[in-house]
């Protein structure tokens, strides 16, 4: 290549000069090849959001190398950090297997750090099985007082906390961003050096500036290549031209837009510039590159099947609010690893709960006696829940929730409990769920281990979640709550699984005015049916108000409504107690649930996370005692309704 084209000869330079166009074809056989990078790598790493210059921490360079597991298999490994998932190729069959693959991460000082590592050994035809997973702290480790870049971990059992199933070696380090603009103009560079020599004939210079779509840098070709060939002997070395093209997009950039996606790029904003560039086009490191696309590692890790599935349309992945095939897959946002997660669903549940909730004939069929066979079932499962033989089943509830139940959390031993109801109400121990501010009252708490949705009015629930037709907070509070207090107020739910934690706990300090009892039907509290324009849950089902008066938030309406197998919903506070944020309130018995809380008007300002989250109309994990959102009332100021200031009281004769 460094006397004139590669494959074309001296003439081609010649013409060049005389400024003919480079070959149509070749330049469409260079674009098309970027974008078969693209498809083949997946879209998922270009980042979307603007990056403010104080939030960037850095681009890390992930490998992962190779694993020692304990029996030998064909395994794939999966990476999740944030809200994408990248995968590993298979390897052999080998009980050490080597993968070498690779994947940089942009991160954030107040984004995601914590990535999960996970290994499957592979079954092609269906889903992997996820064998052993590890989380590594990446900012941590970055910043950790070490000369080397290589770091070894255990790899857990996800049914077992304390079992160690094998061990994971990676190397992770941060590019310098001088460093990562000249690696990108290499990778892209490598693209049109047709026979890899390393140098740059004219025309081959051409070419690029050409695909780059620049019509004032096109101009400027003779001019530019005469800049970076600074020894003067016709070619451009690899580290030169990468060297111009760092420069010139610092004065008169030639690449307007990202020659891999397509999206413009402001050549204005640098940093999210080289972000987008470098995440954007992984090319030309020597090792393998992870696969992206996947939002979850479940989701990575099924086989050619779900794969021809999704294909048909009959299963598909997606974020946000979805019905029909689509709502097969149920995606939240883990607040705590700030990490996209997979609900655990058994698909003939799904497949009914979709026949059922979201077409007409399968609610006309409930209208027509089913709510009482509904009504009728579980009872009957809650009384069988309650009996010593259900005791049998609790080993394989935790097993098929392995990694979502973390039993060391559980305040008694799997021993203890003598049915199955018994484990369902389980305690935790003391500390399992710190209490966010336990010291200011004005700071309100998650109510739930559970999947969150938090609105700053009804009318955003109804646009961004809740589809049936009549619902209403008169309809949810019932006749005998005076709802005036909360029309237009915010509406935070709490939705439980089965697998979850299933006390509920008050969300904010004050006095238990009432509770009031609504009878109604056992609708599922899933998202299947909430987001169900057929269907209207919350005001349906059978539920409990309890009125609680606070000196911060005025009165908070916590309506715990019960769900399908649901066998009863248990208070262990009464009227006229006194209560401190934190305290539990009650529980559910078998079944998911779901628990709502309605703010008044401009009474707390709920945490930004978890707003933005809602608006996608995506679910966000939390726990026990996060942080919910602060008042926005000075206490005494006259603009709440609660519990009265007495030392603003005035005695009369």
């Amino acid at each position: 290549m460094g006397h004139g084209s590669s494959k074309d000869g001296g003439s081609s330079s010649d013409d060049d000069d005389t400024g003919a166009k480079p070959s149509a074809s070749r330049i469409s056989r260079f674009k098309d090849k970027l974008r078969r990078l693209r498809h083949r790598r997946g879209s998922s790493s270009s980042h979307k959001k603007l990056l403010a210059a104080e939030d960037f921490a850095g681009i890390a360079h992930l490998t992962l190398i190779n694993a020692e597991m304990r029996f030998k298999d064909k395994w794939l490994a999966c990476v999740s950090f944030g809200e994408q998932t990248f995968r590993t190729n298979v390897s052999n069959e080998a009980d050490k297997p080597i993968w070498n693959c690779e994947r940089k991460l942009l991160l954030e000082k107040n984004g995601p750090r914590l990535a999960r590592i996970s290994v499957f050994e592979t079954n092609r035809l269906s889903k992997s099985n996820l064998i052993g997973y590890c989380e590594v702290d990446l900012l941590d480790y970055l910043t950790q007082d070490s000369d080397s870049d290589f770091g070894t971990f255990n790899l857990i059992d996800p049914g077992s906390s304390n079992m160690v199933v094998g061990r994971v070696c990676l190397s992770c380090n941060v590019e310098d961003p001088i460093e990562t603009e000249k690696n990108f103009a290499r990778r892209i560079l490598s693209i049109v050096d047709y026979d890899e020599g390393g140098k740059l004939s004219f025309s081959e210079f051409s070419e690029l500036i050409n695909a780059f779509g620049n019509k004032v840098a096109a101009s400027k070709k003779e001019a530019l290549f005469k800049a970076a060939d600074k020894n003067g002997d016709g070619v451009v070395s690899m580290d030169e031209l990468a060297e111009l093209l760092a420069l010139q997009q610092e004065t008169e950039p030639i690449m307007n837009s990202c020659p891999v996606c397509g999206e413009i790029v402001d050549v204005c904003d640098k940093l999210n510039t080289l972000v987008h560039l470098s995440l954007c086009f992984d090319e030309g490191t020597g090792n393998q590159i992870m696969t992206g696309g996947f939002l979850t590692e479940k989701q990575a890790s099924y086989g050619w099947m779900f794969k021809l599935s999704e294909w048909v349309h009959f299963s598909s992945y997606d974020v946000g609010l979805n019905s029909g095939s689509s709502a097969s897959h149920i995606l939240v946002f883990d607040r705590k690893t700030k990490r996209l997660v997979e609900e655990l669903i058994d698909t003939k549940i799904v497949l009914s709960m979709r026949t059922i909730y979201q077409s007409k004939v399968g609610l006309g069929l409930m209208d027509k006696g089913a709510k009482e066979i509904l009504q009728n079932l579980s009872e009957r499962q809650g009384r069988q829940m309650n009996s010593v033989e259900s005791a049998k089943e609790i080993p394989k509830f935790i097993d098929f929730f392995k990694d979502q139940i973390n039993m060391a959390e559980v305040k008694y031993p799997v021993e203890h409990f003598k049915t199955f109801n018994e484990f369902f109400v389980r305690e935790l121990k003391p500390g399992a769920r710190p209490i966010a501010s336990i010291e200011r009252d004005d700071v309100a708490v998650c109510a739930a281990d559970c999947r969150l949705m938090a609105f700053n009015s009804v009318q955003d629930s109804l646009r961004f979640w809740i589809k049936g037709r009549k619902f209403s907070i008169q309809g949810l509070l019932g006749k005998e709550v005076s709802s005036n207090a909360f029309i237009d107020g915010s509406l935070v739910i709490f939705r439980l699984a089965p697998q979850d934690y299933h006390r509920f706990h008050l969300p904010v300090s004050g006095a238990i005015e009432k509770f009031v009892n609504i009878p109604g039907c056992l609708y599922t509290v899933n998202p299947i049916a909430v987001n169900s324009k057929y269907c209207n849950v919350f005001t349906e089902n059978k539920r409990t108000v309890v009125i609680i008066s606070t000196a911060e938030f005025g009165k908070v309406a916590f309506v715990a409504i019960g769900a399908t197998m649901v066998g009863s919903i248990t208070f262990v506070k009464k009227e006229g107690d006194i209560c401190k944020k934190g305290d539990e309130l009650g529980y559910f018995s078998f079944g998911g649930s779901t628990v709502i809380c309605v703010f008044e008007k401009d009474a707390i300002e709920i945490d930004a996370d978890l707003l933005a989250n809602s608006e996608r109309s995506l679910e966000t994990l939390v726990s026990v005692g996060m942080t919910l959102g602060v008042s926005k009332r000075k206490v005494g100021g006259g603009g709440s309704r609660g519990l009265p200031n007495l030392e603003t009281c005035v005695l009369r004769d």
